[in-house]
């Protein structure tokens, strides 16, 4: 089946392997995708709006290619890797009890998004909008408070003590 060029509205996609698709010039609109594949999908001016994605593995995605117009999209309990989510306006996505592995968060606005109990390796924020976001239980991140925003953000201790590896100094 194509995906390019088509429009898909309130459809569910279940345990289908999107390896290396285009969904270039498409649109999803309240889609759900669960337990699926999508590794180094083309995302060239796809709208994407509404859409959930379920127990999905996401490899090598720009979401930065997807059209800017109204986009939003959540995330349960994926693999994200290799992904970069840098120069979009994500207020009140929920990336919670994910795996989000080497993604860029650059100059992402994320105000109020949801990343609790997710598990970070390797994942960038940079002069990114944390704003109101949970990282409660989320394990491994690496943020900067010096180049990132972070205002009534949520985390949860031990893990919040990395936020002063920045600082070069030695907790006793």
């Amino acid at each position: 089946m194509s995906y390019q060029s088509q429009e898909f509205e309130s459809k569910t996609f279940k345990n289908i392997d999107f390896t290396n698709q285009s969904f270039e010039n498409s649109t999803f609109i309240d889609c759900t995708f669960e337990d699926c594949n999508l590794p180094n999908v083309n995302f060239k001016d796809t709208r994407i709006q509404n859409v959930f994605f379920k127990d999905c593995k996401l490899l090598g995605l720009n979401f930065l290619d997807c059209s800017h117009f109204i986009i939003s999209f959540n995330f349960k309990n994926c693999l994200i890797s290799l992904c970069t989510f840098s120069n979009l306006k994500l207020k009140n996505t929920n990336f919670g009890d994910c795996q989000i592995f080497e993604c860029d968060f650059v100059e992402t606005d994320l105000t109020k998004a949801n990343f609790e109990n997710s598990e970070f390796k390797k994942t960038r924020f940079q002069n990114a909008n944390l704003s109101f976001t949970s990282f409660k239980n989320a394990k491994n991140y690496d943020i900067n408070p010096n180049n990132n925003i972070l205002k009534k953000t949520k985390f949860s201790f031990p893990e919040v003590i990395k936020l002063l590896n920045v600082f070069d100094i030695e907790l006793e």
